[in-house]
């Protein structure tokens, strides 16, 4: 056996029959041979594992042929293929007029008409060469030349090798398809036949958690006495650990959900879950916001998951808005007593009801002084409104919306109900192919009412302004255009000719060359973060001697880049294209951050509000929808008191507001709800109710409507 690695052979000499032996599994007859099972067969990130047509991704890009030839009754001559446009003296349209001829076709006949082959030709290219005739690149001569296709074409433009410009073209042929290898299971067919009960690796990845934790309660009962004493161990820890998440309220989750479609408070709430399976003790665990994109249901089971971690001789830190969050600690600290440099001290710190006898902003809450103020009236709209039918991506069942255009609409129901699917990826790609022609397709959905009201859409989401130190709210906004334009404009900028490039820290001219405009320079510590220092040659401040002379009332560009926006309003309130800008920034809550802050540095919460501010400062039409998800994120009551004062203000304008909210002070303002529910993940995606909050609280199936009963009179 050894000789035979693995491998023998045994001839029975009185019956002559030969007997094959093998430690490889192996089909004697077939030959075929198969790996022995290991974790790694099991992975999709392992080439062991993994299908090879999608390399374990599950998805494809394929060319849309709809998109391609979007009308066959038109000629290749007349721009029958998208991608090659109106006939051009080209070397690809001498190509496919040599294809023509050998099929029996002109370039002006309707592509309904061409022959199949042909058409296949042109799209899929030919392995036999082309020969083009009396082309100009030189008469009477015969060129041979391979065809590729227009569909290899557009898919080598998708390459990683490409310029963004080509690949923003060519992305507008290419739609992301399930894997027709492996149906989106992402395994290769060797994984994907070993079975527990009639089930493969991949159809329990698709299960969402509670149900995964069913089918797991009673495998004993489908095991060999063998496989139970292999299993023992195992099993017991598959479930604990889905115990875990089901009481972080990720019940509602599949195994196989992409981490990049997890939203942040999704994401830490893993972690979380992971930290208490590990039963460590002695431990300080830090949490920032983990009530983002919670129902109040589902933040009680946080609490008492943190509740656990702390029962079990941890220490928790939490930096928390939420109100029932701070009422269930054991130690409140307040810190104030207001923003930026205003802030910064600790105000109060005790229990929470110790806390809540204080004079602070934090405690008016608390003890209710202080409250956001239900409107004595709701909006009924300007009388138009859009219909969504039958939307039915994700976990949506058939589902038809209603929106009321010239209203404040919230959008709830518990996580994972469905609320994201139905507006950010089935609503907001439909207005933005309508009103910009966006290449994004929306999730299925029959048919949509009203989009004739509607001529701007603006989606103010939460991710970063930039990805780099360099991005700032100043130049997000574009008022650091005007206070350019204000520097090069004034005496001693035209006795020098300083044009407004002499005041960017991005461009050579004006900044510190030392680091680059920067303000500090970044050293690589190989296996440990980069560290950042202040730059020697410019003290942090960007710039170089000669443009930091240049002064406006006695502050340099580099003063003006550390001002806060409350300083900046009142230093430019005379330069009303300055000012103007400053002001909505200001209105918006965030008066405390200053004009050259790093955007890097911003939370989500801020980053979202400089961008609403930014929308702000634009005109506005009377028929724009603004799209917001979770905006309260990160804010304290009486920033999102603010925020609602200015949301109101756009709906007053004769705009729509459509917010995905948990918070109730939000939710109980508004002037139209969308409920959806009644679960999170299977259980979800239809909606419950639909009108005001008086006539959602009549619901009795919506978690949101016991919650809200106690919110409204």
């Amino acid at each position: 056996m050894k000789n035979g690695k693995g491998i023998m052979m045994i001839l029975d000499v009185d019956t002559n029959d030969a007997k094959f032996y093998s430690q490889k599994l192996m089909c004697p007859t077939t030959g075929i041979s198969y790996n022995e099972p290991a974790p790694h067969s099991f992975s999709f990130n392992s080439p062991q594992g993994s299908c090879n047509k999608c390399k374990g991704l599950g998805t494809i890009n394929m060319v849309d042929l709809e998109k391609v030839i979007p009308d066959n009754k038109i000629s290749i001559h007349a721009g029958g293929i998208a991608p090659l446009g109106k006939y051009k003296n080209t070397l690809i349209f001498w190509q496919i007029q040599a294809l023509a001829e050998k099929y029996g076709f002109t370039l002006k006949t309707p592509i309904k008409n061409i022959p199949e082959e042909a058409l296949d030709t042109i799209l899929n290219g030919s392995t036999e060469p082309i020969t083009l005739k009396n082309t100009p690149l030189g008469t009477g001569s015969n060129y041979f030349i391979s065809f590729d296709g227009v569909i290899k074409y557009i898919l080598q433009q998708q390459s990683n090798d490409t310029s963004k410009k080509a690949k923003k073209w060519a992305g507008q042929f290419v739609t992301n398809a399930v894997c027709p290898t492996c149906k989106g299971q992402r395994l290769n067919k060797e994984a994907l036949h070993f079975k527990l009960n009639d089930k493969n690796i991949a159809d329990l990845s698709k299960m969402d958690l509670s149900l995964l934790s069913q089918w797991f309660q009673d495998i004993e009962t489908h095991l060999s006495k063998k496989q139970k004493a292999i299993g023992a161990e195992i099993l017991k820890e598959i479930r604990s650990r889905l115990g875990f998440l089901l009481n972080v309220g990720l019940g509602y989750l599949a195994l196989d959900r992409s981490a990049m479609t997890l939203s942040g408070g999704e994401s830490q709430r893993i972690r979380l879950a992971t930290q208490i399976g590990s039963q460590l003790v002695n431990v300080l665990y830090i949490l920032d916001e983990p009530s983002i994109g919670l129902h109040q249901r589902d933040n009680h089971k946080l609490i008492q998951s943190l509740h656990q971690l702390r029962d079990t001789g941890n220490s928790i830190l939490v930096v928390e808005h939420d109100k029932d969050m701070m009422m269930q600690a054991d130690y409140l600290i307040d810190m104030g007593p207001y923003a930026g440099r205003h802030g910064g001290e600790i105000v109060a710190h005790g229990t929470p009801l110790q806390v809540a006898q204080q004079n602070t902003l934090t405690a008016d809450y608390l003890n209710n002084k202080k409250s956001i103020e239900i409107p004595k009236k709701r909006r009924k709209g300007n009388g138009n409104k859009l219909v969504l039918h039958n939307a039915s991506g994700n976990n949506l069942k058939n589902v038809t919306a209603t929106f009321p255009l010239g209203t404040f609409i919230c959008v709830t129901g518990v996580s994972g109900s469905g609320k994201s699917t139905l507006i950010n990826e089935t609503l907001y790609p439909i207005l933005n192919q309508h009103v910009y022609h966006s290449v994004k397709d929306p999730l299925p959905y029959k048919k949509i009412d009203g989009l004739q009201s509607v001529d701007k859409v603006v989606d103010v989401d939460q991710s970063p302004l930039g990805r780099t130190p360099r991005s700032n709210p100043a130049t997000y906004t574009k008022v650091f255009d005007e206070i350019r334009k204000l520097f090069t404009n004034l005496p001693e900028s035209k006795i020098r000719n300083y044009k407004p490039g002499r005041f960017s820290f991005n461009m050579v001219g004006g900044r510190c060359e030392t680091c680059k405009g920067g303000g500090v320079q970044v050293i690589e510590m190989n296996f440990l973060p980069d560290v950042m220092v202040e730059c020697p040659e410019c003290h942090g401040k960007r710039y170089n001697r000669e443009t930091l002379e240049i002064r406006y009332k006695g502050k340099s560009i580099s003063d003006v880049l550390d001002m806060t926006i409350n300083q900046a309003v009142d230093f430019f309130e005379n330069i009303p294209q300055i000012a103007h800008k400053l002001r909505v920034i200001k209105e918006v809550g965030l008066g405390y951050i200053t004009l050259g802050q790093p955007s890097t540095t911003l939370s989500g919460g801020e980053s979202q509000r400089v961008k609403l501010a930014s929308e702000l400062a634009k005109k506005d039409t009377g028929k724009t929808i603004y799209i917001l998800d979770e905006p309260t994120t990160g804010l304290h009551f009486e920033d999102i008191r603010v925020l609602l004062d200015v949301l109101n203000k756009l709906v007053d304008k004769g705009n729509t507001v459509i917010v995905i909210e948990h918070n109730l002070d939000v939710i109980k303002v508004a002037d139209y709800i969308i409920d959806i529910g009644k679960e999170g993940g299977r259980f979800g995606g239809e909606i419950l109710c639909e009108g005001t909050p008086e006539t959602i609280i009549k619901n009795k199936d919506s978690f949101t409507a016991q919650y809200l009963r106690l919110e409204l009179p």
